[in-house]
């Protein structure tokens, strides 16, 4: 194979992997805006959980934003379990998995095509409303930039590590609890590094070194995570 066809076949693998990626994401959607309450629970449960603290524990302004980081991303991180459970769950009860998972692309981009759209139903809503919430909390405004990052780059952490449950308990009935037992301990990192870098923002300190070591987790899940879903994949449907 000459240089030129070594060319051509690589713009057409990327345009194919393109190809599927897109696909996939756009059936994800569709099947998602069918079953809308899928999409709702999600938001209306973090903006509940939120809503109860500053009625539980007092007006306090003080005690509000002292607590605000936390009670933040613990209602992210279980808003974000609350819907994991349907990941794959859809498309294994339908055999659409197994079609998925012999078809001639690569596993991992279907799996990052899929998690990519779970990310876009289930967290970027929580992204947008989490600053209002932040106002009810009485969280300091020189903290909302860090509350964005940490969101922006720990929820989809979150969504690949959730992927990795979802994947090896797919074919367990009623595998919710084993799903959480499997994917919060996984989450502790991300969860104790955002608190802290929004904590450091509220004192007006330096939260660079959190965002970076989010970042890696970042970074990590998305070159790690997907193969892992993959074999998880294979084993539980086997």
């Amino acid at each position: 194979m000459n240089h030129t066809d070594r060319d051509t076949a690589t713009h057409t693998t990327n345009f194919s992997y393109r190809k599927i990626f897109s696909l996939i994401v756009k059936r994800d959607l569709t099947i998602a805006f069918r079953h809308k309450a899928d999409m709702v629970n999600p938001l209306l449960f973090f903006i509940i959980v939120i809503s109860l603290f500053p009625l539980g524990i007092g007006p306090d302004a003080k005690i509000l934003a002292r607590i605000a980081p936390g009670v933040i991303w613990v209602a992210a991180l279980l808003a974000i379990l609350l819907s994991l459970e349907r990941l794959f769950k859809h498309d294994f009860d339908d055999g659409s998995l197994e079609q998925l998972m012999i078809s001639p692309y690569p596993l991992f981009v279907i799996v990052i095509a899929k998690v990519f759209t779970h990310w876009l139903i289930t967290s970027l809503p929580l992204l947008i409303v989490a600053p209002i919430l932040a106002v009810m909390l009485h969280l300091p405004e020189s903290s909302y930039l860090a509350l964005f990052l940490t969101l922006l780059f720990g929820t989809p952490v979150l969504n690949f590590i959730g992927a990795i449950g979802a994947a090896l308990t797919v074919g367990i009935k009623k595998g919710g609890v084993l799903l959480s037992l499997i994917v919060l301990p996984l989450n502790i990192p991300v969860l104790i590094f955002a608190t802290s870098a929004i904590e450091a923002a509220t004192m007006n300190l330096n939260y660079s070194g959190h965002i970076a070591i989010i970042g890696v987790f970042f970074v990590l899940s998305v070159m790690l995570a997907p193969i892992a879903v993959s074999l998880a994949l294979k084993v539980s449907t086997n």
